[in-house]
């Protein structure tokens, strides 16, 4: 689709604030309610979906675990035997034995380390690999949702969405798979050793275990809860953010600094006192964990104790079995951790999964035929529309476009103008009766040509960081340099890019922030002229430009509008006095409608806008 705009995609789910005219609201003043988390299973079921082209990978590293779990459980095995081989056996320590001991416990050690090195560089690529496939998934969703899904939430939370919530995820991965591999199995080879050493010391040590459920229970469920609030607070901290930058330049022709200050201050306090709690809560956790432990050893050594002084278990085995329990409680408490981390990282994803759930644009008809060479022959049949229900926009609109013609809109604001361009291009689907283009519904086209047919130019236009020359080039990637001159040469751009250092190669920031407006819809009338394409779709497209440009962009637009149907919003009604037909909007109806001087000889509602608009200019209305 050729155009110079920026548009915004929108979710039936979610229906967007509506203006005083009934329209959407710009999406950065929307602020929606907190969504309730969803299901914490269900969550991670999908989050385990994207590992599935890193299992083989996956089934690597579990082996290394294997293997390495395999050596954790040894170790305190051979430590009693160690013990028990320095226990005075006839008053003789057996040195060899001993000997033997130390180098396989020394070589277990070693293997531990390397194989801990080994899963956690490996798991750091299968992470970002996997992090890498939610992001790309989030942002293709993100390019097939309609418009109003972007009119009703901020920029700034679908860039923290993007970036903390995915990178929350990353986290969680990263950290706490091979914990669980690890911890499951040391859990349960710990537990199967503790009761072939001793079945009653491990009767002792469980005392800790309802404790640790009850605990982690308790506090994961604050946990939960908190730490999606400030997942919440974080994407509303970044809108305000995107928001004030982004309009930085209202911010201080309007002294609004201190204000500004001000909304962030209290955004931001929400945000620590929320974060302030979340971790608050989730820092109780190691320092409760550490006296349970700490309850259990004791435990165990009383108890050990009382066995060994009835020769019931020997010295070493009660050395193992203490080192055992320290194993049995490690997973215990990492997975107590891992909850934490899991809390977060599934707050993120959640986050991430409401907007892949969201309802993408409406899937092409079966028999959805391709739009080639179209004529540009326009015709609206009752058509009604609201942005929500019980908030009617257009009210049974009908009239025609004829091929080649030029039709402007005009009539206050909120009136409905925009409404039917955003309807004119499927941006929005009619709620009651239809619009054809060359006699046929246009919702029996493919979309993507449906879209090519229109070339937009609007009053607040949009730059991508890059050349001018690719800038302009959006319109049609496959322009030649010639073209490209050609496009600029006609709409009058060439002669402020000839001036800059690099002409067309000259590198632009963020939406053009080095240029003037009128320099910037210069370019974004450039880059339709280039497209030609068969619909033009013109919002206030010279309002920025001064008059002795805007004439020569007049001459270059009648040009470019020859043979060619065209819509025009106009306030500036001398901008549209040589259309063909004018269409009076007001109220979501046309009141009226035909050439200039048609309207102005009925003195209407469109005379007086024109009388009003131009009454102290002497002669014009000659």
């Amino acid at each position: 689709m050729a155009n110079g705009m920026d548009q915004s995609r929108n979710s039936p789910s979610v229906p967007p604030p509506l203006s005083p005219g009934g329209r959407p609201g710009g999406a950065a003043r929307f602020r929606g309610p907190v969504v309730k988390p969803k299901n914490f299973k269900g969550t991670l079921r999908r989050l385990w979906e994207y590992f599935g082209k890193e299992r083989n990978m996956l089934t690597f590293i579990f082996l290394t675990v294997l293997v390495d779990s395999a050596l954790m459980l040894m170790n305190p095995y051979l430590i009693g035997k160690a013990v028990d081989a320095m226990s005075l056996n006839h008053g003789k320590v057996n040195f060899s034995f001993l000997e033997v001991m130390i180098v396989v416990l020394t070589s277990a050690y070693i293997g531990d380390a390397v194989l801990t090195f080994l899963q956690g560089w490996l798991m750091a690529g299968v992470a970002q690999r996997i992090v890498k496939s939610l992001r790309d998934s989030l942002f293709r969703k993100l390019q097939k949702l309609p418009i109003s899904f972007f009119d009703a939430r901020t920029h700034g939370d679908m860039m923290s969405r993007l970036s903390n919530d995915v990178d929350n995820v990353s986290t969680t991965i990263s950290q706490s798979t091979t914990q669980l591999m690890s911890g499951l199995i040391i859990l349960t080879g710990s537990f199967m050793m503790m009761v072939v050493l001793s079945p009653l010391l491990t009767l002792a040590s469980m005392i800790t275990v309802p404790l640790v459920y009850l605990l982690t229970r308790t506090i994961a469920k604050r946990t939960s809860i908190l730490f999606k609030k400030q997942q919440d607070q974080l994407g509303k901290l970044n809108g305000h953010i995107e928001e004030t930058i982004s309009g930085i330049e209202v911010v201080k022709a309007f002294n609004h600094e201190e204000k500004v200050i001000e909304e962030f201050d209290k955004v931001n306090t929400k945000l620590r006192e929320v974060g302030l709690k979340a971790q608050i809560w989730s820092g109780f956790l190691m320092p409760i964990m550490n006296a349970i432990n700490n309850l259990g050893f004791a435990v165990v050594a009383v108890v050990g104790g009382i066995l060994a002084t009835k020769n019931m278990v020997t010295v070493g085995v009660i050395a193992s079995f203490i080192t055992y329990s320290r194993q049995f409680v490690r997973p215990l408490n990492d997975m107590a951790n891992i909850f934490n981390v899991l809390q977060s990282g599934v707050a993120g994803a959640e986050r991430v999964f409401e907007i892949m759930d969201e309802q993408e644009e409406s899937n092409d008809p079966p028999n959805a035929v391709v739009l080639s060479k179209p004529k540009g022959h326009v015709k609206f049949e009752n058509v009604s529309f609201g942005y929500r229900p019980d908030v009617p926009i257009l009210k049974n609109v009908s009239f025609e476009a004829k091929i080649g013609s030029s039709n402007a809109l005009v009539g206050p604001t909120g009136a409905g103008k925009t409404t039917i361009v955003n309807l004119l291009t499927r941006f929005y689907d009619v709620t009651g009766g239809r619009i054809l283009l060359d006699g046929k519904d246009i919702r029996e086209y493919t979309r993507d040509s449906f879209r090519r047919t229109f070339g937009f130019v609007l009053q607040d236009t949009y730059l991508f960081t890059g050349t001018i020359k690719e800038n302009i080039k959006y319109g049609k990637q496959d322009a030649t340099d010639e073209e490209v001159e050609a496009a600029a040469q006609m709409s009058g751009a060439a002669r402020f890019i000839k001036r800059l250092p690099n002409g067309y190669d000259t590198h632009l920031s963020e939406n053009g922030g080095s240029l003037s407006q009128g320099e910037r819809q210069l370019l974004a009338i450039t880059r339709v002229m280039l497209s030609k394409p068969s619909i033009l779709i013109l919002d206030e497209a010279t309002s920025s430009i001064d008059t002795r440009t805007e004439l020569h962009i007049q001459e270059a637009l009648l040009k470019l509008m020859e043979n060619r149907t065209s819509f025009i919003i106009a306030h500036r009604l001398n901008t549209i006095r040589d259309a063909d037909t004018i269409m009076v909007i007001d109220n979501g109806q046309i009141i009226e409608k035909g050439s200039h001087d048609e309207l102005m000889a009925a003195g209407g509602r469109y005379y007086y806008m024109f009388y009003n608009q131009f009454k102290n200019i002497e002669g014009a209305l000659d």
